[in-house]
């Protein structure tokens, strides 16, 4: 048989409507009602593990209730399951294209279908999301990764050389040679997706360390890969300690690729490791990362306050601001603050913070009491300071949940802290400019901020806007005009940035799936000279 199918460009995943009076509000409501607790193994080559050594997990806006009990797996079993990708890799890399797509899109259809409304519980509950960012998220995006992933990888596998009458020439899209350690964050369930089946899509094996707040939904995942029909150890599930984990990773001679998404500073460490031990490693291992973000929304004269208001509120405070692309400092000109600050002001009075599970909340709680304590600290610090002012919100509470209220704050000095630093949580900081300062603000959105993921410029006046463009060259990899800086779609943003935010392999995209490649290139001479 020498058939292949040919996967034409999907569209994106329609979102469900979760609307009150609908089954699936219904269905979505008892799943949220559950109390039971899931007890979530270690899977290792197929084999369920129970090590006793648990996690336990809670809802960040309920402290006090359980969701699932994470058994950590020991040193000896993580090394087992490295031992168990190097053993299916063979089988893994030689199985048809289409067969591994046919797997993959198999567990998106019982995303889509039957498992939908409990992932997406699973997230609200795990990781405190709204249904409205949970079913873009463990949902659609999820969903989209599968399908957009595998239109990309069948345009990098048919791309081959030019053959000629006297031989024949080809590329064999090889998996990289050892296994792929794959890290995923709490904030997204659908990026611990990408991560592991973007490289097993290429023919890699791949050891899956999720984080531990959003072990719950990922788990289901991985659940639903198996009912799909992913052979055995071509990803194993290793919910444990992160640093144990990596040693064993990094111990590993077979060590071949990082796909990760998390902070700079880990990501740096995790590169710095790979160098120290690089003779160890049998092949140079690719580091692919996406990591942190001080994402900015820059205000032109020409802007529309209302438009800007409203930009503000939902990319800064959107999922707590626990996003990596989350707008967390803004540039707005004197003219236009006034303006700026009472719409952003009247619609923040209107907003929701609390249960998950009510449709009117806008704000759940952040990921856990080190989030809490982080950011309660950094207001209490901000209340206390002569160059800054509170706008809006500031305030905290965890006698139930982790509860930050939606903030925002002026500040005196575009190179303060608070517009460099990575929050990671409810925090807008604002700088008033001038507005004949605008040349003199692009080089400070540029150059304050150590990192370069996301942005947003709000401008009608063309010139303004391309000279913005051209002096932000490098400030982001996501560029929005006249939007917010989040909200990346699958197949219409792929995804990423440079400087500390990581190595802009753009996830959802072709260049992303090239990291998981190691292409061969084959000539055969039909008739090889006989003479000189």
């Amino acid at each position: 048989m020498n058939s292949r199918p040919v996967f034409p460009r999907p569209e994106n995943e329609p979102t469900c409507d979760y609307s009150a009076g609908t089954s699936a509000h219904a269905e979505l409501h008892k799943h949220l009602a559950d109390r039971s607790v899931l007890e979530i193994p270690a899977v290792i080559g197929g084999q369920k593990i129970y090590s006793g050594d648990i996690d336990t997990l809670v809802s960040p806006h309920d402290r006090e209730r359980v969701v699932a009990r994470v058994h950590k797996p020991t040193a000896e079993q993580v090394q087992s399951a490295i031992q168990s990708n190097l053993d299916a890799a063979h089988d893994w890399a030689r199985m048809d294209f289409s067969d591994r797509v046919a797997i993959l899109h198999r567990a998106a259809g019982i995303v889509r279908g039957r498992l939908r409304h409990r992932i997406n519980a699973a997230t609200m509950l795990g990781q405190s999301k709204t249904i409205d960012e949970a079913e873009a998220d463990s949902a659609c995006e999820l969903i989209d990764f599968l399908h957009f992933n595998t239109f990309n990888a069948q345009q990098i596998l048919s791309d081959q050389p030019l053959t000629v009458a006297s031989a024949q020439n080809r590329t064999d899209w090889r998996p990289l040679e050892g296994f792929v350690y794959a890290v995923s964050p709490f904030n997204f369930t659908a990026i611990g997706t990408n991560l592991t089946c973007a490289p097993a899509l290429m023919g890699n094996v791949v050891l899956w360390k999720p984080s531990n707040k959003s072990t719950l939904a990922n788990y289901l995942f991985f659940q639903a890969l198996e009912e799909a029909g992913l052979p055995p150890g071509v990803i194993n599930f290793v919910p444990g300690d992160a640093a144990a984990v990596t040693s064993a990773v990094y111990d590993s001679p077979h060590f071949a690729g990082l796909h990760f998404t998390g902070s700079s500073e880990v990501f740096r460490s995790l590169w710095k490791r790979a160098a120290t031990n690089i003779d160890r490693f049998r092949t140079f291992p690719r580091i692919v990362g996406e990591t942190g973000g001080k994402d900015f929304v820059l205000a032109h004269r020409s802007a529309d306050a209302d438009e800007v208001a409203v930009a503000l509120l939902r990319g800064s405070f959107g999922y707590q601001g626990q996003k990596c692309s989350a707008a967390s400092r803004a540039y707005v000109p004197a003219s236009l603050w006034p303006k700026v600050k009472d719409a952003l002001c009247g619609m923040l009075s209107q907003v929701k913070v609390g249960d998950v599970a009510d449709a009117n909340t806008f704000m759940g709680a952040v990921i856990d009491k080190n989030s809490f304590a982080k950011l309660s600290g950094r207001l209490a610090e901000a209340r206390s300071d002569a160059g800054v002012k509170v706008v809006s919100g500031g305030g905290a509470n965890d006698s139930q949940g982790y509860f930050i209220d939606p903030t925002v704050l002026q500040v005196e000095d575009p190179r303060h802290s608070l517009m460099k630093e990575e929050l990671f949580g409810p925090v807008l900081s604002v700088f008033v400019y001038q507005d004949n300062a605008w040349t003199d603000v692009l080089r400070e959105v540029d150059s304050v901020s150590d990192y370069a993921l996301t942005g947003s410029i709000f401008c009608t006046e063309r010139a303004a806007l391309l000279q913005a463009q051209d002096v932000l060259l490098h400030a982001a990899g996501n560029l929005y005009v006249n939007d917010k800086p989040t909200g990346a779609i699958v197949g219409q943003q792929p995804f990423g940035g440079g400087r500390a935010s990581g190595t802009n392999d753009k996830a959802g995209s072709w260049m992303n799936l090239l990291r998981w490649t190691s292409p061969r290139v084959v000539k055969e001479t039909y008739a090889p000279p006989r003479h000189l």
